[in-house]
């Protein structure tokens, strides 16, 4: 190898890493923007206050976790309360859901109001803890 197929190579490695170096520090991600799921994203304070299979039970908390955009995973402390994942949509100054037939999920914004019904079964009411 010559000097000048050194010298070429080494350039054309050079070129390389320094395209390699452009393409990573574009690849890292955007911001995103918050979204319906932020906004509802925490833990929730209440009680149950029907159920058709049992009684009330107070001191009941939900947790709600961003799954996805928009979207939430419900868990609680009572395990009555079967874990949902609800796809979110803005309404009338609310933030509900309305894609599942068997469960209801309403947000008051104003009031940090969250008001779920699991499996058309079991419904808990509370607010959001600070």
């Amino acid at each position: 190898m010559g000097r000048m197929e050194l010298g070429r190579r080494a350039a054309i490695v050079g070129a390389a890493v320094a395209m390699l170096a452009v393409g990573i520090a574009g690849a890292q991600p955007k911001e995103r923007k918050p979204d319906l799921a932020d906004a509802v994203a925490g833990t929730y304070a209440g009680d149950v206050i029907s159920d058709s299979k049992g009684s009330s039970r107070s001191n009941v908390t939900l947790t709600l976790t961003r799954s996805g955009p928009n979207t939430v995973t419900v868990t609680s402390n009572y395990s009555r309360l079967p874990v949902i994942n609800v796809p979110l949509e803005a309404v009338m100054g609310n933030i509900q859901h309305t894609s599942r037939a068997d469960s209801v999920f309403v947000y008051n914004r104003a009031k940090k109001q969250l008001d779920v019904t699991f499996q058309n079964e079991v419904s808990w009411s509370g607010f959001k803890s600070e």
